[in-house]
């Protein structure tokens, strides 16, 4: 999936600062640097599944972030958090 554009939403941007710790620019790094991107559930419109990508900041954090592909090269982040054991160890096997 080659990522042209982020379309940030507000209610978003403040889940991931406030309740996840998660910064815009964490989640911009994870997704420039070739995240093992996954689908994980079909969306409420058609063609707009749920997507994860699993990947690792420029400092050194491990991020899962949800986003919907919203097509033409653009994505939509509605959440992001430090991975999970399991969800590191499936990364670091499949990256």
């Amino acid at each position: 999936m080659v990522i042209r554009k982020i379309i940030w939403k507000d209610q978003f941007v403040e889940k991931l600062e406030q309740k996840h710790g998660v910064s815009v620019s964490e989640v911009e790094d994870v997704l420039s640097s070739k995240p093992l991107v996954r689908r994980v559930a079909r969306g409420r419109i058609k063609n707009e599944d749920v997507y994860s990508a699993l990947g690792q900041t420029y400092g050194g954090r491990y991020l899962i972030i949800f986003h919907i592909h919203k097509g033409h090269g653009m994505i939509l982040p509605i959440s992001a958090r430090d991975m999970n054991p399991s969800e590191r160890k499936y990364y670091e096997k499949h990256r």
